[in-house]
């Protein structure tokens, strides 16, 4: 490597050369025509070079800031192969009506080459109902399936064979309920738990941020992620006890470097609250994994899962001691960004997405979900789902982006961009860490202002057309109202309530309140939860009276209106 006296000497020659191309190239040209703006900027606020060198590289160290993929700091990879030994996992996140619909559009899925499964619920599973409560009438199976009990959860995973299909499953406030109904299937289906592999989002700190899915406060909220930890990581180790989502905070607005900021200070909470509760750093770190959005700036994209890997390796070398590289590692699933599709010539929205998925994909994800053409309209037909997939099957096997590691690792722009967000992120996460950590950063609304600013700024743009939305503020035409929609059938939320019915006449109604009776009593004292969340499930409990159990001993959440 060259000396510190021949990088200085290097570095003034490259200024000079570019101080003679900006008079001599740049300037003459610019006199004749005028760039489009005055300032090109991130989403992040920050100005983008008009040209990236080698001077924005002067601090970069290779072997420091960027290393070698499978090794710390992870920049470039957490495998030392990445796709050269295998392809991402394909998921499509599906679910719609009853566990009888969505069981179908599964198996459609996987007979068309998906490699995993990922679950939507309804909003009323979500929120700890059942179907058949008041609140939850108009909603049943709207946004996802709509799963009552142990029984629902058998049909949805008919003849799909749980030891050998990973699945995510969205869920949060009632993760553990869904975790141990799906341990249950897989013990009638044969399979051990220590065999189940798979993905529960739990990750309520973000409920509090960003989206609204919360029941309980955030005290006992944490409590019930930490026994979820202990008890995968005893009962269930191939499986991901928590997906940290910085998803549903860049949907409410965020920047790229606030999702990356808020999703891994989240992520520090949840670490340290684990740690708090006994549990010793390299026995659970490995099985952390993360969630990010895939929005529209393809190069800020790309350096932002390079800045988060590389930022979360050192908070948890350097923050936490771990020990274990497997505890270095930032794991991620990606969703390419629904808030950026549009009901307006939604056959746009399929180049949108493959330039989404591309830019996960260059930047390095374990898994992968595109959206489909139709999202923005109504839950997606099979026609184009379809479509989604094979965008992420093309990107696979026709554009080689899988054939070379991290193959924008080096690019001026990219390593830039890739620093730049890691400090403003950094930055961020000081500030929260001066607050006192994420939940009192969340208690006095810091977080979700900066989001909400963010978000206002991004509108602004939209309607001053700084920022052009391709057939919405420009390049519009006339078009006849869609046609072809998916629709849940409204009668599908009256079976539901008839099958909820008949389950409540034919259980032992004596083993369910003894099983209950179990959980409130774990609940109150320092037991971890699972185990009677478990034991209530095999009775045929339903998700909403072991909710209600919890709500009676936890309390419930009332979120803070910022403005």
């Amino acid at each position: 490597m060259p000396g510190r006296e021949g990088k200085g000497e290097k570095a003034a020659a490259i200024r000079a050369a570019r101080a003679r191309w900006e008079r001599e190239v740049l300037l003459p040209a610019t006199a004749k025509a005028p760039e489009r703006r005055p300032r090109f900027e991130s989403t992040s606020g920050e100005e983008f070079a008009r040209l990236y060198t080698p001077e924005h590289l002067e601090e970069f160290d290779y072997l420091r800031d960027a290393g070698f993929p499978g090794e710390y700091p992870f920049t470039r990879g957490v495998q030392p192969t990445m796709y050269r030994g295998r392809y991402w996992t394909m998921r499509q996140y599906a679910g719609f009506g009853n566990a009888k619909e969505s069981n179908k559009r599964y198996r459609y899925l996987l007979e068309n080459g998906q490699t995993g499964l990922s679950v939507a619920f309804d909003l009323p599973t979500q929120m700890g109902y059942d179907s058949d409560s008041p609140i939850a009438f108009g909603e049943v199976g709207k946004v996802g399936v709509a799963i009552d009990s142990l029984e629902d959860m058998e049909i949805l995973f008919d003849r799909i064979p749980l030891g050998k299909v990973s699945t995510s499953m969205t869920i949060n406030s009632t993760a553990a309920i869904l975790l141990a109904m799906y341990v249950a299937v897989g013990e009638q289906q044969g399979v051990a738990a220590k065999d189940l592999n798979g993905t529960i989002q739990n990750d309520i700190l973000k409920e509090y941020i960003a989206r609204g899915t919360y029941i309980f406060p955030p005290a006992p909220s944490m409590r019930v992620i930490t026994d979820i930890f202990a008890y995968c990581k005893d009962q269930i180790p191939r499986w991901n006890s928590i997906s940290i989502s910085g998803y549903h905070i860049r949907e409410a607005g965020s920047t790229a470097a606030q999702e990356v900021a808020f999703t891994l200070a989240n992520g520090i909470a949840y670490v340290q609250a684990a740690i708090d509760a006994g549990m010793t750093v390299d026995t659970f770190a490995m099985r952390l994994a993360f969630f990010f959005n895939a929005h529209n700036n393809f190069l800020e994209e790309v350096a932002k899962y390079r800045a988060a890997r590389r930022l979360w390796a050192k908070i948890m070398r350097e923050r936490f001691g771990a020990k274990d590289p497997r505890s270095w590692m930032l794991r991620f699933h990606t969703q390419t960004a629904g808030s950026s599709l549009t009901a307006q010539q939604p056959d746009n929205n399929v180049v949108r997405v493959t330039i989404q998925a591309l830019a996960a994909v260059l930047g390095g994800t374990q898994s992968l979900h595109t959206n489909s053409r139709d999202e923005a309209l109504s839950l997606p037909t099979e026609e184009s789902v379809r479509i989604a997939l094979r965008t992420q099957q093309l990107i696979a096997h026709e554009s080689g982006a899988g054939d070379i590691v991290d193959p924008l690792g080096g690019s001026y722009a990219v390593e830039a961009l890739t620093t730049a967000l890691e400090r403003e992120a950094e930055e961020y996460i000081a500030r929260i860490d001066r607050m006192g950590g994420v939940i009192q950063a969340v208690d006095e609304g810091y977080i979700q202002k900066e989001i909400q600013d963010a978000s206002y700024r991004y509108q602004l743009e939209v309607e001053r057309k700084d920022r052009i939305i391709v057939g919405v503020n420009d390049f519009t035409v006339k078009e006849p109202p869609p046609e072809k929609l998916l629709k849940v059938d409204p009668r599908i939320e009256k079976e539901q309530r008839k099958r909820l019915a008949a389950l409540r006449k034919r259980r032992d109604d004596r083993a369910v309140r003894s099983a209950l009776k179990d959980l409130a009593g774990a609940c109150s004292g320092n037991g971890n939860v699972m185990t009677p969340i478990l034991a209530a499930v095999r009775a045929y409990a339903t998700l909403g009276e072991i909710s209600d159990v919890m709500r009676s001993v936890f309390g419930t959440h009332q979120g803070k209106v910022t403005v």
